[in-house]
């Protein structure tokens, strides 16, 4: 069965082509625009990518409440432009980040990686 993904963005056009980028590459892709409903479909995916500014929440509230209910999911985090400040907040969640625009092998790169991660027995 394919990893099920979940994409937070509030960028409808954004969103849509990393959604079918990840399904030509053979995931399951589900996508939202906001961090209140990223937070309410987390449970059933296997991996979250995010904005960091969510039109609802900082994305870093999402971070801390995703790190908060399940500290092992795999999240990568994306920056429509450089922003300082969340990029170092970001670092502390330990989750990759992407910033806009990013190459399609990138994506797929980091997904893997991050993929990867989520099956290595604790403590590695």
């Amino acid at each position: 069965m394919a990893h099920r993904i979940l994409i937070a963005d509030g960028n409808e056009e954004f969103r849509r082509s990393l959604a079918t980028i990840l399904h030509e590459a053979g995931y399951s892709v589900a996508e939202t625009a906001t961090g209140t409903q990223a937070l309410a479909q987390v449970k059933s995916c296997d991996l979250l990518i995010t904005e960091l500014a969510t039109p609802d929440m900082d994305g870093l509230q999402v971070l801390t409440e995703i790190r908060r209910t399940d500290p092992d999911l795999p999240i990568i985090a994306t920056l429509g432009t450089f922003s300082g400040r969340l990029l170092r907040s970001a670092s502390i969640f330990r989750v990759p980040t992407l910033e806009k625009p990013f190459k399609r092998a990138v994506l797929i790169k980091t997904v893997e990686s991050a993929l990867s991660k989520k099956a290595w027995p604790a403590g590695l």
